[in-house]
């Protein structure tokens, strides 16, 4: 086999792998989450948080594996085979398509970082990726996964860490 197909296929399983392991470590905080087995959506994971006085919250959470940087499309295929054969393009993820999208930072075979960037914070960014180091803020703040969607919160917070 070559080596860009067992590269291609290495990645494949490292997708598939890291959103499970973000379910795992977010389970074990939270309780209530899931992967979401649906081809076409844009987000893999649903988070449910309990409110007080309220209906529960639900998150929307797009995981991506994280070297140096979090890219923030979707809708395409790379490796090899880049014949793509859905209705679904390329796409930024937003406040439409998810709410926040999880960085993986693999740190060694059973070590890792998770970074939590808000689609409110992509929309407000308007780029399709960012470097870590940018980041740092948002690097296992649990308050930014748990506020996403309180878009003035966010935006406050990341323009005080100088994100934005």
């Amino acid at each position: 086999m070559p080596d860009r197909e067992n590269t291609g296929r290495q990645a494949s399983v490292d997708g598939f792998a890291h959103e499970h392991i973000v379910v795992g470590i977010l389970m074990k905080k939270y309780q209530n989450v899931s992967l979401v087995d649906l081809p076409l959506s844009t987000y893999d994971i649903i988070i449910v948080l309990p409110k007080e006085n309220e209906k529960e919250e639900i998150i929307r959470a797009q995981v991506k594996t994280a070297q140096k940087s979090i890219s923030f499309t979707g809708g395409v295929r790379g490796g090899a085979d880049r014949t793509y054969k859905s209705d679904v393009k390329k796409y930024r993820q937003s406040i439409v398509t998810s709410d926040v999208v999880i960085g993986l930072h693999p740190l060694g075979s059973d070590s890792f970082e998770l970074y939590f960037v808000p689609t409110a914070l992509i929309d407000q960014l308007k780029q399709d990726s960012i470097s870590l180091n940018k980041i740092q803020f948002l690097k296992n703040n649990y308050e930014i996964l748990e506020k996403c969607k309180d878009t003035s919160f966010i935006l406050h917070a990341c323009r005080e860490a100088k994100i934005i």
